[in-house]
């Protein structure tokens, strides 16, 4: 479906040619070129979603992310230069929903376009989220594995929910955190580990060698976006 996107890209070549490819999609695209017209534009319109350059003049894209995020959910994906992994959990630390570091294929912004716009429709719709033979059903807060009713603690739900919401992309233990027990500094780091593990008990066949739930050394976890079953390998 069309969607309303804003683009903010202070380089005019970039945006342009992101403003044709989107436009191309059947999107109605609006592009600005600061980070302060960023926000004013994206409080003005409510887009559905929020193509943002984290180097921008006025008011850079970390600050307009952080910002937004305090107003509302707007879908944000971030375009860097910048590749290192404190800039990029910084970035999703803000609440971005996804990113691309420069240089990047056109091709591939419109398709993690079209991903978050999926993602964010079938949350809204409160769609159930299938992975191989895992499924978690946001409305009636269940988790099943090969049609069994799995008992998980309303703490490992949300874990489980809010990594089953964007599968096969890394969250911290910060983000899963805040999304689990909000912001409670009694609550570390450690804690989602133990949750991780204890999930895997229950959803993984071997939970030594996990299909499902997967460390992204360095960063945190991530819900496979496919699982290869024993019978395919």
């Amino acid at each position: 479906m069309p969607a309303r996107i804003l683009v903010a890209e202070d380089d005019l070549k970039q945006a342009e040619l992101i403003r044709r490819y989107l436009e191309r999609e059947g999107h109605l695209t609006v592009v600005v070129h600061d980070g302060r017209a960023a926000i004013d534009e994206a409080r003005r319109r409510s887009p559905d979603l929020l193509v943002l350059d984290v180097m921008m003049p006025k008011v850079d894209g970390l600050d307009v992310c952080r910002v937004l995020r305090a107003d509302g959910d707007v879908p944000i994906i971030m375009l860097t230069a910048r590749s290192t992994e404190d800039d990029l959990l910084l970035g999703l630390d803000l609440g971005a929903d996804d990113y691309l570091t420069k240089p990047y294929n056109p091709r591939e912004l419109v398709a993690r376009v079209r991903t978050v716009l999926r993602r964010t429709r079938s949350k809204a719709e409160g769609e159930v989220y299938r992975v191989g033979e895992l499924e978690i059903d946001p409305i009636r807060h269940e988790v099943r594995l090969a049609g069994r009713l799995l008992d998980v603690t309303p703490a490992e739900f949300k874990i489980l929910a809010c990594l089953a919401a964007s599968p096969g992309r890394a969250f911290s233990r910060q983000q899963l955190l805040e999304h689990a027990f909000g912001f409670d500094h009694y609550v570390f780091d450690r804690t989602i580990d133990v949750h991780v593990m204890n999930l895997r008990k229950k959803v993984e066949p071997l939970p030594g060698t996990p299909a499902y739930l997967k460390t992204v050394y360095g960063v945190g976890y991530k819900l496979a976006d496919k699982v290869v079953t024993s019978d395919a390998s």
